[in-house]
This record gives structure tokens, C-alpha cells and sequence, in this order.
């Protein structure tokens, strides 16, 4: 039977990434060695760091004076090497769920930490409107897309402050104006390549501003100067990343991905608005296309387990919610077929005719 995944992280990735990637694990461009097993420092690899480093740039369109760094530690260590390299004295945070208070949390050991808003109050189903940044803030962080609750900031904001970004979930899958950030980072494993990876792209002239003695391997000026290889580098995950990138450009580029991830969504949204078992849980004009969350409407609540069981039976992996909203979750991510959501459909569509 044809598995259909949804899994929110580590996710689907484009076929062919996985099978070429599988070869190179066999055997890493004719050396007779396993990717696995290969030097960081070889000759052969430098190359592979290269080009990810030139498609993330002409992909995403990145302008001069920004590096590129391929790191392990997730998102998590990010949350404190973002407050380590720039919070001099005080930074402001947008509340939208569990990553956004995760990275707050880190960020209060480094100085004051403006909470500018929050929809805690409404289990974060929506994304906060109308706040003010404070001007003096040394960066304003933002975590575009919340994989937990389903909700996404669609467009660069506004901001009269530098911007952070947390793109663990939605990176590829919009045209992004990178000028307005000084870091946007994230977890390789929803959106680009295997778990183990994380990604960050640095404004290079807003390193070296803070006066605290920052850690060397938690110091991003470290790993700017020596092109991501201070330390070994988690080198299949990297190798996978490249396949990724070349795969998204093959496809159309990011356009193309914005295009398709608003047809995926579009067609899913649909479904749960029509078909009465079925309630979607976020704002209408805050629903991610990246993560859907949808629960049984009130009145077939106890229908939960048999639809749960039924989707499994049809082949879709990973839709569970996650335990802090219940319900169902279909992470639509880049490499996500039309095929598959529309399979989901037809599950949601049989269950109805059954109930």
C-alpha cells in the first residue's frame, strides 16, 4: 500500500533525494567510500558545502553581506545562540506557541525579554495583530510558522527593529526579503534534509556588537570564518540538503513551492469547512499551509479513534495531533504530493459517508 506521509518532523523528502542519498551512503561519487564514513575535509566534500551555500543564496535570493551556516544542535540551541550573539541589553519576542515560548525562555538568561504579544489566551490559534516593538530592542524574534498549532506569519513584517526568525517548518516554501533579518535559522528535518542539520543565515555586520565573551562553538563569527567547518559538520544530512536545493530549483524555486503549498492547503481547508465531521482549529487568516490542524466537530467527538484508524488503514502516516491540541495534524511540507492530500480527502469524504 502507498504511505502517504504527514509527519511533522522528520518528514517526507523528495524521492529522489532519499535514493541518491541512499547511493552516496553506498558509495560517495565513485571513491569506494561511504558518505558516512568520508572526511568533512576531503576533496569531495568541500564541494557539496559550496553549492548548498550558493543554491540557499540564489534560491532565497539572499543579498551580499550575508553567510550561510550548515550546524548541528536544532533549533533548541538556536534559541540561546541567537540571545548570546546579539542581545546586548534587550530583545522582543512575538508569543505564537510552544517554539516561540521555548526560544523566549533561553533568551531571559542573556537580558530583559519584551513579550510584545501573545495568543497563549486562545491556545495560539491566531496570530497577534496589532502590538509595538520596542525601538530600542536590540532584535524583534519571530516564529513564522507553528507546526504545533497550525497558524503562520505569510509575509515579512514590518519592523522598524532588526528581525529574527525561527523558519524551522516553512523555509522554501515562500519567497522570503531576507534583507529585513539579521538570522534566520532552523531545523533542517521539515522542509530540507534528514534530522541533524540546522541552518542559519547571518548578516555578517551585526556579529561582534554584544560585549559578553560569547563561547567559541556558540559563537556564529566561529563558524562564518571557517565556512561551517570549525568542527565536523553532520556531513549526510548537508549531502541531502544539496539534493533538496537542487531539487526545489529543478521544480520552479520557491514561487513554484508557494504556488503549490497554497493549492495543497487550499484544497484541504475546503474539505474540513465542508464536510460537517470535521472542524479546522486556527483563524482562517492565520491557517498554516504548512501544518493543517483540524479536530471532530463537537458533536462526533467520540468518532475520534475509529477516523484515526481508518486513516491509518488507508495508508496515511503521521496525522495524529500533537498532545497539547489533540485532533489531527496533515503537514503538507514541500515535498508532499498533491496525490497525498488528496487521498486524505478521500478518507475524510468515506468517513463521512460511513457516519
Amino acid at each position: 500500500m502507498k504511505k502517504h506521509n504527514f509527519n511533522a518532523g522528520p518528514s517526507i523528502l523528495p524521492r529522489e533525494v532519499i535514493e541518491e542519498t541512499a547511493k552516496a551512503i553506498l558509495d560517495f561519487n565513485g571513491s569506494g567510500l561511504s558518505l558516512m564514513e568520508i572526511s568533512h575535509r576531503a576533496k569531495d566534500f568541500q564541494p557539496v558545502v559550496d553549492e548548498a551555500e550558493a543554491l540557499f543564496k540564489e534560491l532565497l535570493n539572499i543579498p551580499e553581506g550575508y553567510s550561510v551556516l550548515f550546524l548541528g544542535g536544532g533549533a533548541s540551541l538556536e534559541f540561546c545562540m541567537v540571545p548570546f550573539n546579539f542581545l546586548e541589553k534587550k530583545a522582543a519576542y512575538l508569543n505564537t506557541g510552544t517554539w516561540a515560548k521555548k526560544a523566549m525562555k533561553e533568551a531571559k538568561g542573556f537580558g530583559e525579554v519584551i513579550e510584545v504579544a501573545s495568543s497563549a489566551d486562545a491556545n495560539f490559534s491566531f496570530i497577534p495583530k496589532d502590538y509595538t516593538v520596542p525601538t530600542d530592542a536590540d532584535y524583534f524574534h519571530i516564529t513564522t510558522n507553528n507546526t504545533i498549532f497550525g497558524t503562520e506569519i505569510k509575509e515579512d513584517l514590518n519592523s522598524s527593529i532588526p528581525m529574527v526568525a525561527d523558519m524551522s517548518s516553512d523555509i522554501f516554501s515562500r519567497p522570503i526579503d531576507v534583507s529585513k533579518y539579521i538570522c534566520i535559522y532552523g531545523g533542517a528535518q521539515k522542509n530540507l534534509a534528514p534530522a541533524g542539520l540546522t541552518f542559519v543565515i547571518v548578516k555578517n555586520d551585526a556579529l561582534g556588537k554584544v560585549s559578553r565573551y560569547i563561547p567559541t562553538m556558540l559563537n556564529y563569527q566561529t563558524h562564518v570564518d571557517n565556512g561551517s567547518m570549525f568542527n565536523t559538520p553532520p556531513v549526510v544530512p548537508i549531502y541531502s540538503a544539496l539534493l533538496t536545493l537542487r531539487w526545489v530549483k529543478a521544480q520552479g524555486g520557491v514561487k513554484e513551492m508557494e504556488r503549490r503549498a497554497t493549492e495543497k492547503a487550499d484544497m484541504l481547508y475546503a474539505e474540513i469547512e465542508r464536510n460537517k465531521l470535521f472542524v479546522g482549529t486556527a483563524a482562517k487568516e492565520d491557517r498554516s499551509r504548512m501544518n493543517i490542524c483540524f479536530v471532530m466537530a463537537p458533536e462526533y467527538k467520540d468518532l475520534e479513534a475509529d477516523f484515526q484508524k481508518l486513516a491509518t488503514e488507508k495508508g496515511m502516516i503521521g496525522i495524529k495531533g500533537h498532545r497539547s491540541v489533540g485532533g489531527f495534524r496533515a503537514s503538507c511540507y514541500n515535498a508532499l504530493p498533491k496525490e497525498s492530500v488528496q487521498a486524505l480527502i478521500d478518507c475524510m469524504q468515506e468517513f463521512e459517508k460511513l457516519h
